[in-house]
This record gives C-alpha cells, sequence and structure tokens, in this order.
C-alpha cells in the first residue's frame, strides 16, 4: 500500500521530540523570570471578533489577518497580536481596579506574511502588559525584565534598542503634516532611507530648521549622549520630553545595573499606531529580525472602555530559539533515561517498578514485549531516543535484566535491590 505523505501548509511547522523539549524549557525559563517580578498569567482566546483588531485599534494589517465567520456571520480574526486582546479583557474584568495589573502571557499568533519568505505565520509570543502605570519606572521595569529573560535562556550578546515615538510626533505636530505623509516619512526614516526623507521633504512647505530635523532623525541613534545631542534640534516641548523620559528611563536602568545592555534610536518608530511613549526591540546575531517587541500604549484601553495607561512587551520565541540554536548555546532539558519492558506475567512487578522511579522524580517508559519482537529491537530503540538504561523483565518479574545503552554491559539483578 502506498503511503500518503501529508504536509504543513505554507507558513507552519511542526516542533517535536528534542527540540519540542528545548523550546518548553525556554518558555519556562522566561515565565520564572515574569513570576519574580510579580506577575501573573492570563490566557485570552485564539480567536476574537475582528472588531478587537480593527485599523482604529493600530494593531496588525486587515489584509494579513486569518479571517474566517461563525454560524451568526460574525467576522472573526485568528489574533495577529497579544496586546488589544489583553486590553479587552482587562477592561472587563478590571474596569473597576485603581491599582496597577502586572500580567504575562504565553500563546500563538498569526498573521499572514506569506509574502516573506521564510517567515511562519503562527509564531509563539511570550511577554508581559503592566496596566495603570504611567512612570518611566515602569517602563525601565518592562526593560529590566527583557533583559533578565533574555539571560535566563543563556543568551548574553544582544542589545535593547530604545526609542521614543512622540519625539517624531512632536515634530510632525508642530510642522503641520497630514496623516499620509506623516506615515510615509515615519516608514521612511524607520528604514533609514536617507534620500527618500530627503525627496518627500522637498515636497512639503515647512521652515528649513524643521526639515534638517526630519533629515537628522534616521542619523539619531547609539548612546543616552547621542540621543542628548537632538535636544539642540529643535525648542518642541512635547519632543523635547521624549527626551526627558529616556534620560529618566537610562537612570532607573543603571540602577539595576543593566544600562549597558541598552541603546537608542529616535528613528525607530513602530508600524502599532497604538503606541504613545517609549517603543523597544532587542536583537542578537544569529537572526536578522527583532527578538522582542514592546512599548508604552498609553491610549489602547479607553478604546475598550477603561482609561488608564499601560506598557508591554512580546518576546517571539521562535526567532529566540533560532538565536540561540545558531549561537551554540545548549538548552539543558529532562530525557526520558530508563525503559522498563516486561513480559506479560511481570507485569505487576513492572508497574512497581516504574511507579517507584516516577516518585523518585525520575521518567521512564513502561512498554509490554509484544511476542513477536526481541529485546535487541528495543535496545536500538532506547539508543536512538538516547535513554540510558533498560530493565527487562520475565517470568514473573523477580529477576531483572539491565542493559547499560551506551556502553552495552549487561547485568542480572534482583527486583528488591532497585528500592
Amino acid at each position: 500500500m502506498s503511503r500518503q505523505l501529508l504536509h504543513t501548509p505554507e507558513g507552519v511547522r511542526d516542533i517535536y521530540a528534542e527540540e519540542c523539549a528545548r523550546k518548553m524549557a525556554v518558555q519556562n525559563k522566561i515565565q520564572k523570570i515574569f513570576h519574580l517580578y510579580g506577575y501573573q498569567n492570563i490566557e485570552t482566546p485564539t480567536y476574537e471578533f475582528f472588531d478587537i483588531f480593527k485599523k482604529e485599534r493600530g494593531s496588525a494589517n486587515t489584509r494579513e489577518m486569518y479571517k474566517f465567520f461563525d454560524r451568526e456571520n460574525n467576522t472573526l480574526v485568528l489574533r495577529p497580536d497579544m496586546t488589544p486582546p489583553i486590553a479587552r479583557c482587562v477592561a472587563k474584568y478590571f474596569m473597576d481596579e485603581t491599582g496597577p495589573l502586572r500580567l504575562c502571557y504565553l500563546g500563538q499568533t498569526y498573521l499572514n506574511g506569506a509574502s516573506y519568505q521564510g517567515r511562519l505565520n503562527e509564531t509563539t509570543q511570550t511577554g508581559a502588559e503592566l496596566i495603570g502605570d504611567d512612570s518611566s519606572d515602569g517602563d525601565a521595569e518592562m526593560i529590566a525584565m527583557v533583559i533578565d529573560a533574555l539571560k535566563s535562556t543563556g543568551l548574553q550578546e544582544f542589545q535593547v534598542e530604545l526609542g521614543q515615538v512622540e519625539f517624531y510626533r512632536g515634530l510632525v505636530e508642530e510642522a503641520g503634516m497630514d496623516e499620509e505623509t506623516s506615515n510615509q516619512l515615519q516608514e521612511l526614516i524607520e528604514n533609514k532611507n536617507y534620500f527618500g526623507v530627503e525627496e518627500l521633504l522637498t515636497e512639503q512647505t515647512m521652515p528649513e530648521e524643521q526639515k534638517r530635523v526630519f533629515l537628522k532623525l534616521p542619523e539619531l541613534f547609539g548612546d543616552i549622549e547621542k540621543i542628548r545631542l537632538a535636544r539642540s534640534m529643535t525648542a518642541n516641548k512635547r519632543s523635547l520630553q521624549a527626551i526627558d523620559r529616556l534620560e529618566r528611563v537610562q537612570e532607573i536602568l543603571d540602577s539595576y545595573g543593566l544600562g549597558d545592555y541598552v541603546s537608542y534610536d529616535l528613528g525607530m518608530l513602530s508600524k502599532y499606531s497604538y503606541y504613545t511613549g517609549i517603543i523597544f526591540k532587542a536583537y542578537t546575531y544569529g537572526t536578522g529580525e527583532y527578538l522582542v517587541t514592546g512599548g508604552r500604549y498609553d491610549k489602547l484601553l479607553v478604546q475598550f472602555g477603561k482609561n488608564t495607561p499601560a506598557v508591554g512587551f512580546a518576546i517571539v520565541v521562535d526567532r529566540l530559539m533560532l538565536a540561540l540554536s545558531r549561537q551554540r548555546i545548549v538548552t539543558k532539558v529532562d530525557r526520558v533515561e530508563q525503559m522498563v519492558l516486561y513480559e506479560p506475567g511481570a507485569r505487576t512487578k513492572a508497574v512497581g517498578l516504574a511507579k517507584h522511579f516516577r516518585t523518585e522524580g525520575q521518567a521512564v517508559q513502561l512498554i509490554r514485549k509484544p511476542v513477536d519482537q526481541s529485546v535487541t529491537e528495543y535496545v536500538s530503540y532506547a539508543r536512538r531516543h538516547q535513554m540510558r538504561m533498560l530493565l527487562y523483565l520475565t517470568g514473573e518479574g523477580e529477576q531483572v535484566t539491565e542493559y547499560q545503552v551506551e556502553s552495552g554491559q549487561i547485568k542480572m539483578r534482583n527486583w528488591e535491590e532497585y528500592f
């Protein structure tokens, strides 16, 4: 009979065996950091009503969303972004809460990015949201948590790049620029397209000193001293307040002892329009894309009925795993190291032996040996799955044949010796 090979759709993949174990171990390390910072887990549905992610919310491009209909003909969407669902959830269940909420999550997001070769359409994200805190201390806590989370996975060489969307928006407001032009200019600046910025500005009627600031934006990146130079380029109050905020965040991160992990880029402008202040991304070598994205979104929750500030971030776990692999950073995982193989008459003893190992915290596979298969086949199976030992119980199970899988040594032991 011919075997039909079943494939996954484009943009998704299976993760199994040791790779899956490593991914889960990394996720657990990150979640532990979140919990140490006092964050509690929240789960939202995999799909939501389309309105949660509509254009006015400033979320993902609608053309990249996976949309479908329920039986009442409502448009539903596989979540492309974790932040709007959490904002909806907070507005629903914590409307009267006046103190800060610290929430963390782990889940899948879905974006139909077929035009981007090699990019997964289904990704795992884990992150945190601090709701109800509009301070620079809240901003710094987010960035400190990102740094500690990445370090917990074994990653050491990475950088968190900070921007401030209010600096750019202050300049746009002062120049009286319309939304369409502002969006075009934002994309050019973020792509460091100097010539494109210059060409677009030649078509605008604004003072030359304002044009010079926009032209300089793609170059305003580096350490905090480089960002302080932006003070001399504008007198715009909104833009200067953005610089003040970055300086305060740097001061707080220095008190955490994490200031060296941070750099700045005033030309970093997120595609998500719900960001209202500080924004940041984390990068490392071994992957061409950011590992972490986040920022402040003080005006998002009010769209769901709760007027409160917020800041948060998402770690793209799949990209992090790729970086760890390419940097040859080993994630230790708990393997199944032993197998108890038994003949039918030895079942009671075999179950007792397996139960003993599990009580001791040792993983074990319990397998009844079919008549038509040899012990040698199971030793080979154990070797393929990197097990250390196979225990074979015959008769009524009093005698145990112990196979040391790697060395090939065989010992005869009594059942009682394992207790």
